[in-house]
């Protein structure tokens, strides 16, 4: 998985590229702990991301219960494939997803 990090002031935009797995939610979650810091808008642009498996459903909720504390996270360009998968793990729900 690649991930681009783009930051503006207090805003950071994410694009995550590949395959979000047990291999590679570790990379996600430590770049997540490392960059959050004094973020109050968090982007995750999923735009190529091709695969989604629990382990980076987990890395994608603990970065929505953090951002629920110092500010708001968005989702955006999520693929039908991912937002299946969304969909019946009801993360709809939780996810503000554009």
């Amino acid at each position: 998985m690649t991930i681009t990090k783009q930051a503006e002031g207090k805003k950071l935009t994410l694009a995550l590229e590949g395959r979000l797995d047990t291999t590679t939610a570790p990379e996600l979650e430590a770049e997540l702990n490392a960059s959050l810091d004094g973020i109050t808008d968090l982007v995750l642009d999923m735009k190529d991301l091709v695969y989604l498996s629990s382990a980076g459903l987990r890395v994608v909720l603990a970065a929505q219960k953090r951002m629920n504390k110092q500010g708001h996270m968005t989702v955006k360009n999520v693929c039908a494939d991912i937002m299946e998968v969304f969909e019946i793990t009801g993360f709809v729900d939780i996810l503000d997803i554009q």
